[in-house]
């Protein structure tokens, strides 16, 4: 038996996530058994363990789009007892038992090794949002924002996306530009490196189609009117990578920036991604971050947490990452 977060609808009860206990027995199919060292909470894990997202597919789940840990028993080639690995997306934690629990079963096909230079402990501090964020940033680059192309904008700077977002331009170089609803989060998006702080509410309400240009770059894990707007304020050539929906999945915007000023929207998939992209991106991170941006951006937690902190969560009162400790 093993302690896990499960997520279960029934009549009594209704949609609820509690801490319980799992026999190994009960784990899905899978070629690999892992022993999870550290998973984490995202904004996905939110909406599932709330139930505010219909993130779950089957019931009962154990969430946790994240993973790292130790190779306890495999059948397949790639992995050995003992090696330390790494997941994120495939749908673990929505179709398939996520990390949120001491021990999962897995498919090898969705796990990586974790990169030389990162402990498990900053594995999860980046999590599936520090690899988002080096997707996004990725993404800028192969469209040609440089460093001296001009101001690139981060929005939701507060949280795990937008936190590394903000960390990894201004570590490459580049002018940032951090929006956030927590103008008391001032000092903290400085020492990441942002050089401006901007009003959220300045993006979030209805805007017009074409607007002054300022970006050449934007990094948005908002959506809705903050992402229409975004593009309306993209630099004639500009790149947008759109990741999220905090604000909503419904985007009230026209061709105009598209169409007029050649502005590009590159959506960032960071579940389906590719091993080869897996890998380049995680390699990147352990290039790129040094331990104090981790300690900086993450935050470790009990299991026994791990529900009342998703609650938190949606309520927009967690700063950066949350790191879930499960073992040693």
């Amino acid at each position: 038996m093993f302690s896990a977060i499960l997520i279960d609808k029934n009549d009594e009860q209704g949609y609820h996530a509690r801490l319980t206990e799992i026999d190994e027995a009960q784990l899905p199919a899978g070629d690999v058994l892992v022993e999870v060292i550290y998973s984490t909470l995202n904004y996905k894990d939110g909406l599932a363990i709330t139930g505010q997202g219909p993130v779950v597919r089957k019931f009962p789940m154990v969430p946790g789009v994240d993973l790292v840990g130790r190779v306890l028993q495999s059948s397949a080639g790639r992995f050995q007892v003992g090696d330390l690995v790494l997941l994120n997306g495939w749908g673990v934690g929505e179709q398939h038992w996520g990390g949120l629990a001491e021990k999962a079963r897995l498919s090898s096909d969705w796990l990586i090794a974790l990169p030389a230079g990162l402990t498990p402990a900053q594995a999860m501090a980046a999590g599936t949002a520090g690899y988002t964020a080096m997707l996004c940033v990725q993404a800028l680059e192969q469209h040609g924002v440089r460093p001296d192309s001009g101001d690139v904008l981060v929005t939701g700077a507060n949280g795990g996306v937008g936190s590394f977002a903000v960390r990894l331009l201004s570590r490459l170089g580049y002018h940032v530009v951090a929006s956030t609803g927590r103008p008391e989060e001032q000092d903290y998006l400085t020492r990441l490196g942002a050089s401006e702080i901007l009003d959220r509410q300045s993006l979030s309400e209805p805007g017009k189609p074409l607007q002054k240009e300022r970006w050449a770059g934007v990094i948005d894990s908002v959506g809705s009117h903050t992402l229409a707007n975004a593009c309306a304020q993209t630099r004639y050539g500009g790149v947008v990578a759109a990741c999220g929906l905090a604000q909503g999945m419904e985007f009230p915007a026209t061709v105009a920036p598209f169409i007029l000023r050649g502005v590009t929207l590159a959506g960032i998939d960071s579940v389906m991604r590719p091993l080869k992209d897996r890998e380049q991106a995680w390699q990147r991170l352990a290039e790129l971050l040094q331990a104090s941006d981790f300690d900086m951006i993450g935050h470790e937690i009990g299991l026994d947490q791990v529900v009342e902190t998703a609650q938190q969560l949606m309520q927009g009162q967690v700063r950066g990452r949350v790191l879930v400790k499960l073992a040693d």
